[in-house]
């Protein structure tokens, strides 16, 4: 039996930089689809897909004077079509719903980033803040994507994947109110 599994490639600022990328973002009415992967696949490799997610920030700071008084910010769970691929001769609906729960990740950390942003003040501080929470939380998802593809051996442990699938709807729940969509 040929083992399959699914590979992670979390983006943040490679990606975001390139403004000619597709992208879409994350919308808890529209599932992941084969064919939004339309990147090449990668023959080199036993993974039977790869999916490229990341965080996406911006922010707008308003001074009076020299005196930081009031911001906003953006930020965005995108899939990169481009970057993910699929072999079609070894796409599931259960290896689908793998990488459909690589970018639900990288939204549950979206989520949290917005919440903790949330929680600012304007300060002369906040440009570092916002940057130090950025680098925070890409790192975060990095590591629960990683944990996830470990305990689930890339989707081939059913049970640990079953349990994954709560899990994250759980916790993004749990952050519903700093969903954008």
């Amino acid at each position: 039996m040929k083992t399959f599994f699914a590979l992670l490639l979390f983006t943040s600022i490679a990606f975001s930089q390139n403004e000619d990328l597709e992208t879409f973002s994350w919308n808890a009415n529209k599932p992941l689809v084969w064919k939004d992967f339309k990147g090449a696949p990668n023959q080199s490799t036993d993974a039977a897909a790869l999916t490229a997610s990341g965080i996406t920030f911006g922010f707008s700071i308003g001074k009076t004077g020299d005196r930081i008084t009031d911001f906003t910010t953006t930020v965005e769970c995108l899939f990169y079509p481009s970057e993910s691929w699929y072999k079609p001769e070894d796409a599931s609906p259960h290896i689908l719903k793998h990488e459909q729960l690589h970018f639900d990740i990288t939204e549950l950390h979206a989520r949290k980033f917005r919440k903790q942003i949330s929680r600012l003040k304007a300060s002369s501080s906040l440009r570092n803040q916002l940057n130090d929470l950025y680098k925070s939380i890409s790192l975060a998802s990095s590591k629960m994507q990683n944990l996830y593809d470990e305990e689930t051996n890339h989707s081939i442990n059913r049970e640990k994947q079953t349990a994954w699938n709560i899990l994250i709807a759980q916790e993004l729940k749990k952050l519903e109110a700093f969903k954008t969509q």
